[in-house]
């Protein structure tokens, strides 16, 4: 099963090869609600997933199903090269019916382009009562109570180790960058652990309550696995959670996705100029440790 993923992997990066000409300097996951980044990008390449060979398809509204790649505008006045993003507008999730090996296929391509920065978003549900609603949460570690590994089955030593270390598989310095850009904006963010189940239904609030006792701060169906994947790929990895409800127990009202989309809808704008500031300055401490 590994050597077909690895060989499955580099030809979607040959397909992507032929769509653009820029290495890519850092590619970017995002969740539910949050694409509107990608419309910042000047001069795109948009491939839709069902021409990249092998890629599944995202069946879950607020997922546009897309690849994005193009430029992104420099800083005015910043005297910065236009860096080149590789953007997902939109995940595939385990509980569309995936093997783990069609839902982290696409980080497996971006390690085959050669990227080595990785940016993983989510909209999620808030297990810290203290976590407003439409918070950004940075993920400091997770937690997986999806029970199952996408690095299980036989091995291809092309992949990566075995038995990769999971010490730190959110990237303190990419954290300390987003703090400080957080901070010029003037926007909030919070810090904490994500905890990925399997979906689709949200939890009870007797989960939520085991939740909060393992030491969660947020719950959703995603990001681990690709996490999990990039980290074995020797990938950097940036962690970010909107807080886009409200855990079960912690609200009187019912969750459901659409309030998560609008949730999304409201933050996305915002979140694409911290996207944007952001992203130059992970670029840059990335290229100044390996000179």
């Amino acid at each position: 099963m590994g050597v077909a993923i690895f060989d499955r992997a580099q030809a979607s990066a040959r397909y992507i090869r032929e769509h653009t000409s820029n290495p890519i300097d850092i590619a970017v996951v995002l969740g539910s609600g949050l694409g509107e980044f990608a419309e910042t990008l000047v001069d795109p390449a948009i491939i839709p997933y069902e021409q990249i060979p092998d890629f599944a398809r995202s069946t879950v509204e607020g997922h546009s199903g897309r690849l994005v790649i193009g430029q992104l505008p420099a800083m005015p006045g910043s005297g910065q090269r236009k860096n080149t993003v590789a953007v997902m507008q939109g995940r595939f999730h385990y509980y569309e019916g995936y093997a783990l090996e069609e839902v982290t296929l696409p980080i497996r391509t971006f390690g085959a382009l050669g990227v080595k920065r990785l940016i993983l978003t989510n909209a999620a549900g808030g297990v810290n009562p203290l976590f407003k609603l439409g918070a950004l949460m940075l993920i400091t570690d997770h937690i997986n109570l999806m029970m199952i590994s996408p690095l299980r089955g036989q091995h291809d030593n092309r992949l990566g180790d075995r038995f990769p270390d999971m010490t730190e598989v959110y990237s303190r310095e990419y954290q300390q960058l987003a703090r400080e850009t957080a901070d010029e904006m003037e926007l909030a963010l919070d810090s904490g652990v994500y905890l990925a189940l399997q979906g689709p239904n949200y939890e009870t609030p007797a989960e939520i309550r085991m939740m909060r006792v393992l030491g969660a701060d947020a719950v959703g169906m995603s990001t681990v696995p690709e996490a999990i994947v990039a980290r074995q790929m020797g990938m950097q990895i940036l962690g970010i959670s909107l807080i886009t409800n409200q855990a079960a127990g912690l609200t009187n009202g019912p969750i459901d996705h659409e309030s998560v989309m609008k949730m999304g809808s409201q933050i996305s704008r915002q979140f694409g100029e911290f996207l944007g500031r952001l992203v130059p300055k992970m670029v840059k401490e990335t290229t100044e440790h390996t000179e």
